[in-house]
């Protein structure tokens, strides 16, 4: 079994493989959107996950996973040439979900920005409910 330091290492340059195979070996068009951002491989290095994003709509993601099932072969025999393992790993190919919990997130911090806004304008017409320092003070009196 290997160390996950090897495979991290492995996992990374598996990344570039397959990046490189997606732009230079597959020919079909269904895949040219498609971004690699990130891949994963079992300590035992045997599978491989690939992470993808794909620039377009909907119908672009579903073709684009079909093309990459499709191309799985050739991108397979691709990182098998190019990396130094006694077993190729099996691919797995997962959309990464990055694009859209940033946009969620984005649009949450803007609703939050929002609200702080309105707030803060609330706040500024504000007046204290009883005395400006509710706080007891020692008497003067008293000191002297």
């Amino acid at each position: 079994m290997a160390d996950s330091a090897r495979a991290s290492k492995l996992a990374q340059r598996i990344k570039v493989v397959v990046a490189e195979g997606l732009r230079s070996k597959v020919k079909d068009p269904r895949v040219e959107g498609i971004t690699v951002t990130d891949a994963r491989v079992t300590n035992d290095l045997q599978h491989a996950t690939i992470y993808y994003t794909v620039f377009g709509d909907e119908t672009a993601s579903s073709e684009a996973k079909i093309g990459l099932e499709r191309a799985k072969g050739v991108l397979r025999a691709e990182v098998g040439k190019n990396i130094t393992v006694r077993l190729t790993p099996t691919l797995e190919f997962i959309a990464d979900k990055i694009p859209e919990n940033a946009s969620n997130l984005e649009a949450l911090l803007r609703v939050a920005k929002e609200r702080d806004a309105a707030l803060a304008q609330i706040s500024a017409n504000a007046q204290f409910a009883g005395e400006a320092d509710p706080y007891k003070k020692p008497e003067e009196d008293e000191d002297a």
